[in-house]
Parts: C-alpha cells; sequence; structure tokens
C-alpha cells in the first residue's frame, strides 16, 4: 500500500509507476474518493462506488493480480487485510490517524514474517508523539519504541548465539570485514557445508532460525551496529542463504548455466559484504546445471563441499522423479526407490556424502541412458513411458522381438490419443471403456505372455496416469 500526499499526487505516482512498468495494469489501483471537478482522464482511474468495492475485493483475494494500492484517506481506518505486509508513507500523519494508518500492515497472517513501514517523509517524531498519548494499557501494546533498548540487544544476543553454533567449526575472525572475496566465499561455503552434514539436522534448524531473527532485529537497528558486527551478520546471513534455499533447482525450474549460479551468489555478497569480484564456486563457468551434462556431474564429483554436493544433486533428481510421477509409472517407482534409498543411507550416516554423490551421478546416467534408448527407438518420451510399461515384467523381451514391441507401443498411444475424452477423468464407465479397448489391443499382439498377468495391469495404470496428465 502506497500512502500519497494527495489525490492528484496519488494520479501521478499511478501513471509514473505504469510508465516505468507497463504491464503492470491488473497489478495496480488507484483507491480514493471521486469528485465532479475531476479531470476527465481521471475517471477510468478513480472509478466509481462499485468499481473500488470490487478493488477492495480483489486486493484481499490472495490468488488476484492486484497487489499494489495507491491511496490517500480512504483505507486508512477500517479496512481490513491481514496479508498487507508493506506501507510506504509519502503523506505526513499525527495522533490517532497515523496509529490507525500503521495498523493496517501488523495484523497477524501465515507465512507473513512482519509489517514493515518504509516513511519517505519523517513520521518517527510524529509517531513517539502519537505514543506518548496513549495509555499506559496501548503502550505496552505497543511495546517500548527505544530501539537500542529493545531491537540492539537482541540483535547482539542472535549475534551471540549464532557464533557458539558455528564456534567448535568454524572460530570466527574479529576482522572479517578485511577478508578478500575468496576468503569470504571460502569461509561462507565451509560452514554451509559443514552445518548440512546430516548429524547436524537440530543445530542447521536452530542456525536457520536465529539468523532469521537476528536479521529482523537488525533491520530495525541498523544505525546502531557496529561495523565490524554488520560483517559477521552478512556472513551469517550468507550461510543462511545457503544452507534454505540450497544450491539447486528441482522441479520445473529453468536451467541456469554455473556463471550464472556463481553471479547470483556474487550478488549476495556484495549487497552484505561489498564484496568485488565474482566468486566461482565450480572451475567451469560455461556448462549448464543439468543433470544430463556430463561435464556438470565432473564439476559435482569434483566439489570439495561435498555435503552442498548431494543437496544439489538430490533436489535436481527430486525434481525429475516429480517429472515422472506425471508420465511414467515405471521409471517414477524405479527412481524414486534409488533416491530414496541413497538419501537414506546419507541421513542415516552408513554411507559418507562421496559415496552418496557416486550413487546419485550413476542415478543422472541411468536417466540419461534411458533418454538415449528413447532416442535409439525414435520414441517419443510420452512413447518411452509406455515402452517401460510394456516391457517391466522381465520375460516380455525373451517373447517378443523388440520391433513388435516398439510397434505395439506406437499403436497403443496411438489409440489412446485418437480416443480420449474429457469424461475419463471423472466418469468409471468411460474409464472401463478405455480399459476394454486396450485390452482388445493387447490380444491382438498375443500380449502378455503366459504366467506374466501383471503385466496387463502395469499398462493400465500407465494408460491412467496418461488420461490423469493429458487431458
Amino acid at each position: 500500500m502506497i500512502v500519497a500526499y494527495s489525490r492528484s499526487i496519488a494520479i501521478k505516482m499511478y501513471r509514473a509507476i505504469l510508465s516505468m512498468r507497463p504491464g503492470w495494469t491488473d497489478k495496480i489501483a488507484v483507491v480514493m474518493t471521486g469528485s465532479n471537478q475531476d479531470p476527465e482522464d481521471w475517471k477510468a482511474i478513480v472509478g466509481t462506488d462499485q468499481t473500488r468495492a470490487q478493488t477492495g475485493k480483489d486486493f484481499k483475494d490472495d490468488k488476484s493480480p492486484l497487489k499494489i494500492v495507491i491511496v490517500v484517506d480512504m483505507w486508512l481506518t477500517g479496512f481490513d487485510l491481514p496479508s498487507l505486509s508493506t506501507m510506504y508513507v509519502f503523506k505526513p500523519m499525527h495522533g490517532h490517524n497515523l496509529m490507525q494508518a500503521i495498523a493496517r500492515v501488523n495484523r497477524v497472517y501465515k507465512g507473513k514474517e512482519g509489517g514493515l513501514i518504509v516513511d519517505y517523509i519523517g513520521i518517527g517524531n510524529a509517531l513517539r508523539t502519537a505514543m506518548a498519548d496513549y495509555t499506559v494499557r496501548d503502550r505496552g501494546n505497543f511495546g517500548n519504541m527505544n530501539v537500542a533498548e529493545t531491537a540492539y540487544p537482541q540483535f547482539l544476543n542472535y549475534l551471540s548465539v549464532l557464533k557458539d553454533l558455528l564456534k567448535d567449526h568454524y572460530p570466527l575472525p574479529e576482522k572479517l570485514a578485511q577478508y578478500s572475496s575468496k576468503q569470504t566465499m571460502d569461509a561462507i561455503l565451509d560452514s554451509a557445508d559443514w552445518i548440512m552434514e546430516p548429524v547436524r539436522e537440530k543445530q542447521r534448524d536452530d542456525f536457520a532460525r536465529e539468523a532469521l531473527c537476528m536479521d529482523k532485529a537488525m533491520s530495525l537497528c541498523k544505525s546502531l551496529v557496529k561495523k565490524e558486527d554488520q560483517y559477521l551478520a552478512a556472513f551469517f546471513r550468507a550461510v543462511r542463504s545457503i544452507v534454505v534455499k540450497r544450491l539447486g533447482q528441482g522441479g520445473s525450474a529453468p536451467k541456469i548455466s554455473l556463471e550464472e549460479l556463481n553471479r547470483r551468489v556474487s550478488e549476495l555478497m556484495r549487497e552484505s559484504v561489498h564484496s568485488e569480484g565474482v566468486l566461482n564456486l565450480f572451475a567451469n563457468n560455461e556448462i549448464e546445471i543439468s543433470l544430463f551434462d556430463e561435464a556438470f556431474l565432473e564439476e559435482v564429483r569434483q566439489f570439495k563441499h561435498k555435503n552442498l554436493a548431494v543437496d544439489m544433486l538430490k533436489r535436481l533428481l527430486e525434481g525429475q522423479v516429480k517429472a515422472y510421477q506425471k508420465k511414467s509409472v515405471v521409471k517414477a517407482e524405479l527412481f524414486s526407490e534409488m533416491l530414496q534409498k541413497a538419501i537414506n543411507g546419507y541421513l542415516n550416516s552408513q554411507k559418507t556424502s562421496a559415496e552418496v554423490i557416486a550413487e546419485l551421478i550413476e542415478m543422472a546416467k541411468e536417466i540419461m541412458k534411458e533418454r538415449d534408448e528413447a532416442k535409439a527407438m525414435n520414441l517419443s518420451d510420452e512413447e518411452m513411458a509406455f515402452y517401460d510399461a510394456i516391457t517391466q515384467p522381465k520375460a516380455v523381451k525373451d517373447f517378443y522381438e523388440n520391433d513388435e514391441l516398439v510397434a505395439l507401443t506406437r499403436e497403443l498411444v496411438g489409440t489412446l490419443r485418437a480416443n480420449r475424452t474429457i469424461d475419463w477423468q471423472r466418469k468409471e464407465s468411460a474409464r472401463a471403456q478405455m480399459r476394454r479397448m486396450i485390452k482388445r489391443l493387447l490380444k491382438r499382439y498375443k500380449y502378455p505372455p503366459e504366467d506374466t498377468p501383471e503385466a496387463t495391469e502395469v499398462i493400465m495404470k500407465q494408460c491412467e496416469l496418461w488420461t490423469d496428465n493429458t487431458l
């Protein structure tokens, strides 16, 4: 929420933002009363009572694209939106009106870490005066406004706790500010790698929580923090960023190059400790972070921070397994079990990080091999999923030539495509019709061979998975 000084300034702000972000027309709105004296070109922006009511509903809807409102007086009192987290103030306010306005962002909401007031006009003195006018009970509710007596001691306490959590591994130097970029990055990665050891799960959780609390406290008292403590806080913030966000990307996240990864980490360091230059986590910047790139896998194998390497591979493989769960019954089960077995051994300290990295890399190569096989048989990913289902029983390839199995695969997929209907997912009768159709096709190919009744069931599961994810 942006609080503008006047109605005309609100319009100017709205137009200025859209001139910089033309695509934000659905993301931003002006909320203020209209007047008969308003210029004609204001009317579409200001709207009517009905459009303002709809704007209010949209702003309260987390799924709505509307995320920014510019107000003057309306919504500063009485408008209740617990998820509202940030208010930009460009308007002098005093007393009760000021307290009511800032109360818009102090409501508790799931996932909301706190409210933020960005003051562009200097309301601090007015806020202290308003606080003094409140009753003792109300001041108790709002707390002590002197950050030197509240936030700063808390910040120092969190800093001390974080130092204690890492002291056994990394006795932090007193002159962190004098470190070179490489020394700083080595210290950060060493600390993140150490705290990510499976046996340190509690320390890792404690560290992430305390570092977040430190960051919140510091945001309230940054002007009081000594320079050496600022560098130490930035060090902890960077370690937490790696521990919490990790290095890998799972799911459908786009691939990035190692150069881009290094750039992102370097940017974090510049923001935190003003380091210069690009900090290289890996030697070769040209390759992509991809399970299907041999050069990347070799870089990971050689990466000295083994726990971070395990986490990166795990997240990338989890993304691949998740993709298989939508398209291949056989491969989803196979690779899910392989991944779980490898990670369980790591978490239970039955395998070293180096051993697990080797297993995960082999798993990635198995996935690459499967892709190569599909390409060799000229099968699409969709067709390969059905081929895997058809050939899942080991005895199948002893009974049929591979050309027969490929032909069955293609005809099966073609039949499904030609006969799919939108009610397959909802009507059991439609699914029953699909099963009958598939069984007739399989019978024509004299499939399955004797003593493999489970083969048909696997194919049916694959057909239903395909149905659920293609319609």
